[in-house]
């Protein structure tokens, strides 16, 4: 890895990062932290001294006031609707669209260009591709809205490419000590931890590429230190695990094995039957990793 990605390398700058209280957000802002930038969310200052206001993505005026009063040198944009299954698919599409168009334009009429603006996409994008691993010359085919409108954010940036460095990355999935249980691996440890003797899943057919949430974040920090602008990379483990390999290794943490009952109101008609990526662009570019093995991050999980 590059030794700029994790330590130094921010020398004061000041990073601007949407979504800072979220899951990765919070491992984000630590990491940026370490690396020696000035971390602002998105909040702008209360009058006369009062609480910090939260800044909505859609409020493109309080956006651009945010951004003008930050002045950012490096922007990271995680904020957006990240739950496949959420049920107001005009919501995603606001949110992971229009408000990232809403900061890109702000961004754009800095004086001074950033050196770098991330953006967080979504391998979802792929949908269900023939090819396994997927790399990035796979062409997208988006199966679910969360998708589409991800895809439709890539598109959205390309028309601001000749007025910023946007590097887009499509983090493949991933976990860790403190996501959601909306999400299905928190879902897992959180019910092996009360001891609960089955759980009720959706498709159990599916494979996915996990990867520790602190791999990703240390793969966002070294493309910002490379800046590759206008370029797209996978942010994945390159490994493959089934529904069977979760339980077995959480089986095995826990020392008991749940039941599992499909649950018919859990099963998504267009998911994704198996998603396993290829990082070696991104290994090209920020140099090599060793993928931190699943079952040491559900052992972190359900120790937490």
């Amino acid at each position: 890895m590059n030794a700029a990605a994790v330590s130094g390398g921010g020398h004061g700058r000041r990073a601007l990062l949407t979504g800072a209280a979220g899951f990765t957000g919070q491992y984000m802002a630590k990491a940026l932290v370490q690396a020696g930038y000035q971390v602002y969310g998105t909040e702008l200052p209360g009058h006369d001294g009062g609480a910090p206001r939260p800044v909505n993505l859609l409020d493109r005026d309080a956006v651009a006031a945010l951004v003008q009063l930050v002045q950012p040198e490096v922007v990271v944009h995680l904020a957006a609707i990240a739950f496949v299954a959420h049920t107001d698919a005009e919501l995603v599409y606001r949110v992971n669209v229009v408000g990232t168009r809403n900061l890109l334009e702000a961004v754009a009429g800095l004086a001074q260009r950033p050196a770098a603006v991330l953006l967080a996409s979504s391998a979802n994008v792929y949908g269900n591709a023939a090819v396994d691993p997927i790399d990035e010359t796979v062409a997208p085919a988006p199966a679910n809205d969360y998708a589409v409108s991800k895809l439709a954010m890539e598109y959205m940036a390309r028309l601001w490419a000749d007025r910023l460095p946007i590097i887009i990355a499509r983090p493949f999935n991933y976990t860790g000590v403190g996501q959601d249980a909306l999400f299905l691996l928190p879902k897992i440890v959180s019910h092996f931890r009360r001891g609960d003797t089955h759980i009720e899943l959706g498709n159990t057919n599916v494979a996915r590429d996990f990867s520790d949430v602190r791999q990703v974040v240390a793969s966002y920090m070294g493309l910002l230190a490379a800046a590759p602008a206008g370029q797209t990379f996978n942010v994945c483990s390159g490994i493959g695990h089934t529904l069977g390999d979760i339980l077995d290794q959480m089986a095995s943490i826990a020392g008991y094995r749940i039941e599992v009952r499909v649950n018919p109101a859990f099963v998504r008609v267009n998911d994704v039957a198996r998603l396993v990526g290829d990082d070696s662009k991104l290994r090209r570019l920020i140099g090599p990793a060793t993928p931190l093995p699943l079952v040491d991050t559900l052992r972190w999980m359900y120790h937490a």
